[in-house]
């Protein structure tokens, strides 16, 4: 980070009196698109990358939501494929969108879409990427934005969005900075779902299969494990069946619209949508003074039991408890086992949400009651847990890590695309 500059006033505001102002259609030296034609799609073939496939790091495209083209339809219909480096925008629909190509052989863009490349002589592609993922492009292109039910920018308009144009040196610091910290949030992620996976595998192989090691270190039920029958059917002996309730304590949220906060000391509210999404500027408040219970912290199980039933281990910071969400602990079994059972219902509980004839479907206390769950024998649960619970710690920790690297590139950004933090490589001692 370096000294004092001055600053000039530009059509984006302040910037350092060393950078130049230029257009965006002057940085970018070809434009790949595929003129809007809906593509056939088929079971596998060639990547299709849509809008839906956007990550928030701009970085990989979500790959359980890749469509597939043809060969055929590859070859034939487009004519004209991005390449590594290129960096898709969204034009209609949700004009400005950003991500970056990824390092696929061959892939093409779906409708709506089209990849710029940008022009090396002229700008520093990763510098120009995270300009695209700044305020002040995502404000340009609003105040471009024409359509009157779906906003769409325009390529004709490419020529009036105003891009800063540090020294290149500067761009480098600058694209490199905001793509490692980008890169860093992927891979955490990555290595997240990789952990959800194994989690997931390891249950089945546990709880399903009857795989869990014997005293002998082998496979139980293939090992000639005793068997006995229940009313989940065939359990090893000494294990129990319960029902969720009984496993854990299910506390529903309050109803926070009554806990308004009275100064500028509040919590942020948890309902629903910051389940998806995490916590936002337009998240509600409430007061802290609620009851300890209702509050929130890094490392809780939430559990969505109307609209859009989900279970996840919390990892967004602070908050506070909404109601048609359940806060689940429990002071006997650890947090690996019944967040793994809840996970295990939970296609059930949506199919019974789902059959609900109101606006909001959901799942009432009797069906926690008459969800079963088998309980294995105390030392073996034990001799799970020594297994799933560094993977679930390892899972919130990198979660954690993410939010914290995410609050810094994005208050980092608008300060370096606006000069206000200048990075500067540094200087080579005289030999």
């Amino acid at each position: 980070m370096s000294g004092e500059s001055h600053f000039k006033e530009t059509e984006i505001g302040l910037i350092p009196e060393d950078w130049e102002i230029t257009t965006f259609d002057k940085v970018i030296s070809h434009i790949v698109d595929n003129r809007g034609r809906s593509a056939p799609t088929s079971e596998k073939g060639i990547a299709l990358i849509a809008t839906n496939c956007i990550k928030e790091t701009g970085l990989f495209p979500t790959k359980e939501k890749i469509r597939y083209v043809s060969e055929e339809t590859y070859n034939n219909w487009f004519r004209d494929h991005p390449k590594p480096d290129d960096i898709i925008i969204v034009n209609k629909g949700t004009p400005g969108m950003v991500c970056l190509v990824p390092e696929y052989v061959d892939f093409c863009i779906a409708q709506d879409m089209v990849a710029v490349r940008p022009n090396r002589d002229k700008i520093y592609g990763r510098f120009l990427f995270a300009f695209m993922r700044s305020r002040i492009f995502k404000h340009e292109v609003d105040s471009l934005n024409v359509g009157t039910t779906i906003p769409h920018l325009k390529k004709t308009y490419f020529p009036l969005l105003k891009v800063p144009l540090p020294s290149h040196t500067e761009q480098e610091e600058i694209g490199e900075l905001y793509y490692n910290l980008s890169l860093k949030i992927e891979l955490n992620q990555q290595m997240n779902e990789t952990l959800e996976q194994i989690g997931e595998a390891i249950f089945k192989h546990w709880f399903v299969d009857f795989e869990f090691q014997n005293e002998r270190g082998k496979p139980y039920r293939s090992s000639g494990g005793e068997m006995v029958d229940s009313e989940l059917g065939e359990i090893p002996r000494g294990w129990e069946i319960r029902s969720l309730d009984q496993i854990a304590d299910f506390l529903n949220g309050l109803a926070l619209q009554n806990y308004p906060p009275t100064d500028s000391n509040y919590l942020p509210v948890i309902k629903i949508k910051e389940l998806r999404q995490g916590i936002s500027e337009t998240s509600d408040h409430a007061s802290p003074n609620i009851p300890n219970e209702y509050k929130i912290v890094d490392g809780d199980v939430l559990f969505s039991w109307s609209g859009s039933l989900e279970v996840i281990v919390w990892c967004g910071g602070r908050g506070a408890l909404n109601q048609h969400l359940f806060k689940v602990t429990s002071p006997k079994y650890p947090k690996w086992f019944y967040y793994s059972w809840i996970k295990y219902h939970l296609p059930e509980f949506r199919r019974i949400a789902a059959g609900k004839a109101t606006t909001m479907g959901h799942i009432q206390r009797h069906h926690l009651s008459e969800a079963m769950v088998i309980v294995p024998k105390k030392e073996e649960l034990n001799k799970m847990s020594r297994i799933m619970d560094p993977l679930l710690d390892l899972y919130i920790a990198n979660e954690v890590e993410s939010r914290t690297l995410r609050n810094i590139r994005d208050s980092l950004l608008p300060k370096l695309m606006s000069g206000e933090i200048r990075i500067k490589a540094p200087e080579c001692e005289n030999s």
